[in-house]
Order: structure tokens, then C-alpha cells, then sequence
């Protein structure tokens, strides 16, 4: 029997992220895509190949993880990188000098780092909006606007941003929306269903999902975006290894597991901290108190297992993250296991103190990426860590 799953657009979604980037080993019939280490091909004449030529430019593992990619997003093109900056990278290059582009105020600092440090010294030019608020995005478009770019959830404010809202402005503007899926994933948010154009992971988050590789994905709809982000993706060369291609294929397989699981733990965390510390200090979409409380609800099928809580100063977060037991201090979200960090000097430490301040990035917010231990043993922890405060 021939084992190629089609993918088909109406098998449901945990079908398709085990199933969707498949195709029949010739060899061996191997249940899992084999891991091609190899730089080069074998051609059999000039201009002779089986479809490949140079690792770079194709791989049969990467290609199986684009094709998930682009199956769970909904899209007809996928592109894996070798980080998830990378893959912004190469995203930025569709633009050119002179371009300018409409940014989120509160996006990953290393977001920022990209735009404000290398990017714009090329030409660049960015602007920095509350994209809460559709009026201020639509205020900042200039007839040079390529491009809107927006995450949602943010990290670490938890904002929401209206998608199809953005979409609109994006395209009165003749502009792309540009999505960050990061911190939904596709399981719980799908931005092209609201008018997205690019839509783009840090894989190394939730779609790996075990803390042991380091990868970028991206997805795309249309087919002259995808021919350009083709060109780039090779003449660039910021390509994902076969290896870790391999490793986030394995971790999307569970994708549909585990996500439920981070958001009881994530729900049930939320609600703790908010009846101990009050509501307005504790971060998360899932709280009727958040101010965009409806909009997620409305846009997102989840709300996932991160959050943000203000303990007041550096010195209480401190001893939050030095009591923690199951919480481990540290960098990075989205594994199974649950992560602890203090955003303004971690994750956020490379944008400037002011600016950290200006969009309420305090030296007392501490983060949490909820894995997917036992939610009793995750509220122990958070109450003795919590303890005091």
C-alpha cells in the first residue's frame, strides 16, 4: 500500500499535523521522513536531477516540515529557516531601501534589535504603534507603508491585535500584513482567515516543542510572495538543517496534544494569580479582565499557557524566580516543561530601558511559558513561589 497522505484540506487538524508533510520512503517505506544529510546530488547528466541539486536550495526533511507548515496554516506555500530570526530576515528582504514598514510597539526584543540595529541602517524605516489600537495603525501608514507587521498575543503584554482590522488597513495601503503566530500557534489561531498575508513561527517555541532545536517557519498564500521569499530563502541561505527539520516535524506530530494541555495549565494559572495578586497586575487573554478579553475569544480558539505578572519590582521577581521548584529559569517558551523569566532583563533586555518603559515593560513583570506537567503541581509551585508577595 502506498502511504501518501494528500492533504486534504478537510481532514481535521490533528490529522493533518501528523499526516500532511508526507511522502512514500522509496526505500524502505520508513513511517517517519528520513533524515537526509547530504549537501549535493547525484545528477544523472547535465541538466539531468531527480528535483534536486544542492541542499540549500532543497531538502527532502525541510521540505516535509514546509509542507506541514503550510497545511496547518492554510496556506499554499511553506518555507523552514534556521531560526526564527532568520526566517524575519529573509521576510524583510521582499522590501527595499526607502520602504517603510508599520510595526507593533511590543514585539520580541529581538524583533526590535533586527529592525532598529542592522535593518534600518539600510534603509529601512519603521514606526512603532499600539496595534490595539486600528486608528493609530491607519495614522501611521504613509504612501511608502509595504508592510504591517504585527504579533498577537504579544510577548510579554499579552495585547491582542483585531487581525482582519489590520488586514484591512494593510491592503487599503496596498501593504502585506505580516503575522507573528508565534505564541498561538496554528492550533489555537489561523491569521490567514482573517486577511494575513505572511504568517511566520519562532518553531523553536510551541511547534518543536521540546526545548532542543532552534528553527524558523513561514507560510504563504500567494504565489508571486512565494516565488520571492523562494529566491531569498536560497540566495540568502538562512535554510533549516535536515536534522532540525526532522526535530520539528517530531514535535508538530503532538502539536494538537499538547496545546490543550498548555491551556488548562495556562487558564488555571491565570485565574490563581489573578484572585491572589488582583486581576489588573496578571497578563493573560484568557481573563475577562484583559482588555482585549472579547477580541480573543472572538479571533483565537485558545489561549495558551503564557502569561505575564507584575509583582511590583525587580527585587520581588527576584524571589519569585529563585523559590520556583517545577518552573525553571530561563530563556525561551513553548517546551513541555515550564518556563520562568524576567522579560526587561532577558527576553527584552536589548531594547533600551526608556523604550521598555514608555509601553509598560516593568522591572517587576515576570513571565511564564505554562508547560504541560500536572496543573496541581503547577499551582503548588506558583502559590510557594508566590508566597509572601
Amino acid at each position: 500500500m502506498t502511504r501518501v497522505f494528500e492533504d486534504d484540506r478537510g481532514a481535521a487538524f490533528g490529522t493533518r499535523a501528523i499526516h500532511a508533510g508526507e511522502r512514500e520512503d522509496p526505500l524502505a517505506g520508513a513511517i517517519m521522513p528520513p533524515v537526509y544529510l547530504t549537501s549535493t546530488y547525484v545528477q544523472q547528466g547535465l541538466g539531468e536531477n531527480k528535483g534536486y541539486e544542492y541542499a540549500r536550495g532543497k531538502n527532502p526533511t525541510r521540505e516535509a516540515l514546509e509542507r506541514t507548515i503550510a497545511s496547518l496554516e492554510g496556506a499554499q506555500h511553506g518555507f523552514a529557516f534556521s531560526s526564527g530570526m532568520g526566517c524575519l530576515d529573509s521576510i524583510m528582504k521582499l522590501f527595499q531601501s526607502g520602504d517603510h514598514i508599520v510595526c507593533g510597539e511590543n514585539v520580541y526584543g529581538g524583533t526590535f534589535r533586527l529592525f532598529d540595529k542592522l535593518l534600518q541602517h539600510l534603509g529601512l524605516q519603521f514606526s512603532y504603534v499600539d496595534t490595539t489600537r486600528i486608528e493609530r495603525v491607519a495614522d501611521a501608514c504613509t504612501p511608502n507603508t509595504k508592510a504591517i507587521i504585527v504579533e498577537t498575543p504579544t510577548n510579554p503584554l499579552m495585547q491582542i491585535t483585531n487581525l482582519s482590522a489590520a488586514a484591512d488597513v494593510a491592503h487599503a495601503h496596498n501593504a502585506l500584513l505580516i503575522v507573528d503566530n508565534t505564541f498561538a500557534t496554528p492550533f489555537f489561531q489561523q491569521p490567514f482567515s482573517h486577511g494575513a498575508d505572511v504568517v511566520f513561527h519562532s518553531a523553536t517555541k510551541y511547534l518543536n516543542g521540546h526545548s532542543d532545536v532552534i528553527c524558523g517557519v513561514a507560510a504563504v498564500i500567494d504565489d508571486d510572495i512565494a516565488a520571492r521569499l523562494q529566491f531569498i530563502h536560497n540566495a540568502a541561505g538562512a535554510v533549516a538543517g535536515p536534522f532540525d527539520s526532522w526535530l520539528v516535524l517530531r514535535g508538530i506530530k503532538t502539536l494538537h496534544l499538547r496545546m490543550p494541555q498548555h491551556d488548562r495549565n495556562g487558564r488555571s494559572i491565570a485565574a490563581w494569580l489573578a484572585e491572589r495578586m488582583g486581576a489588573e497586575r496578571v497578563r493573560y487573554p484568557g481573563l475577562e479582565s484583559h482588555p482585549q478579553h472579547a477580541l480573543a475569544c472572538a479571533q483565537m480558539t485558545g489561549m495558551g499557557g503564557m502569561i505575564t505578572v507584575d509583582v511590583g519590582t525587580k527585587e520581588k521577581a527576584n524571589q519569585v524566580l529563585k523559590k520556583v521548584r517545577i518552573f525553571s529559569l530561563a530563556e525561551s517558551l513553548g517546551g513541555v516543561e515550564s518556563l520562568i523569566s524576567h522579560p526587561a532583563s532577558m527576553t527584552h533586555a536589548s531594547v533600551p530601558p526608556e523604550r521598555r518603559a514608555q509601553i509598560g515593560i516593568g522591572e517587576g513583570m515576570v513571565r511564564l511559558s505554562c508547560g504541560v506537567e500536572d496543573t496541581d503541581d503547577l499551582l503548588d509551585d506558583v502559590e510557594q513561589a508566590f508566597a509572601g508577595l
